[in-house]
């Protein structure tokens, strides 16, 4: 069984390398994030080319910003939008939605990125972030948390780590925030997988060349309970994705249980590019969301 995650920063925009995508890799399980829909516009948009496709969807979203969704070829049962507790900032965002897919309680989630470091921005990802804590942690085996999570969980998972000093998604309350969700029961299959491997980005600014000197961050992730880790046989990021005309920002992360299709091919495909030799002392931007 295929479980994907991807950031598509607009399901309009993303359309037709959306639906290639998913002709080409054949997912069973899709979570996505920043749809920017309302849950009519997205019938409407993907309706009958999912269905066609096999797709059951849950969706959850609002015009313009945030938005989940979970598409489903093996079962989409026990749909709950939204985080029980988890605070609104300036109103209940459109980011979370759960289901329960061939077993496996999915979640799809596009974490508050928190903008600027001791803002009410930031104090609302955290205080968002403890409130999924205690939903998983209610029964963490079996849980899979898909998403953007605005939280590179450790210095490896940044092309420079002094270039983000100051900055959201690297900040020790946020990585804390995300070690919590860990201890709950949870396993970071990509990083468990290829320990050792640097480079292993999802995220890459559109400006300043980012994405072809290959200067990203590792911000969205897999997170499985040890039921689920345990019938992993392949993790990777599908650079491929991120590349061509009008991409998203964000690759997708693809996660095959029980057996791999494609092989245990390694932590990106492909290969990223080689890093710039040039140091970048300030970021162009930081993620929106």
């Amino acid at each position: 069984m295929r479980l994907t995650t991807w950031n598509v920063n607009s399901a309009k925009q993303r359309l037709p390398r959306l639906l290639g995508w998913l002709d080409e890799r054949a997912p069973d399980i899709v979570c996505l994030q920043e749809t920017k829909l309302t849950d009519e516009a997205f019938d409407a948009l993907l309706g009958e080319e999912l269905e066609r496709r096999g797709y059951a969807a849950a969706r959850h979203g609002e015009a313009q910003w945030n938005g989940v969704a979970i598409l489903s070829r093996v079962g989409l049962e026990d749909v709950v939008v939204g985080i029980e507790g988890a605070p609104g900032f300036p109103h209940a965002e459109s980011r979370a939605i759960a289901a329960t897919c061939a077993g496996i309680r999915v979640h799809s989630l596009y974490v508050p990125n928190g903008r600027v470091v001791g803002s009410e921005h930031y104090a609302y990802k955290l205080e968002w972030l403890a409130a999924l804590e205690r939903v998983v942690a209610a029964q963490p085996s079996t849980a899979v948390l898909c998403g953007d999570m605005n939280i590179a969980p450790a210095d490896a998972d940044v092309f420079d780590p002094a270039a983000y000093v100051g900055h959201t998604h690297v900040t020790e309350p946020e990585r804390a925030a995300l070690r919590k969700l860990i201890d709950a029961g949870l396993h970071d299959v990509v990083r468990e997988r290829w320990p050792s491997q640097e480079r292993v980005f999802t995220y890459w600014d559109y400006r300043a060349g980012m994405f072809h000197k290959d200067l990203g961050m590792r911000i969205d992730l897999v997170l499985a309970g040890g039921e689920v880790a345990a019938r992993v046989k392949a993790a990777w990021i599908d650079r491929q994705a991120r590349k061509g005309s009008g991409p998203s920002d964000h690759a997708p992360v693809i996660v095959d249980l029980d057996e791999a299709p494609d092989g245990d091919i390694g932590p990106v495909v492909p290969p990223p590019s080689a890093p710039s030799a040039r140091a970048v002392a300030k970021l162009p931007q930081a993620p929106l969301g």
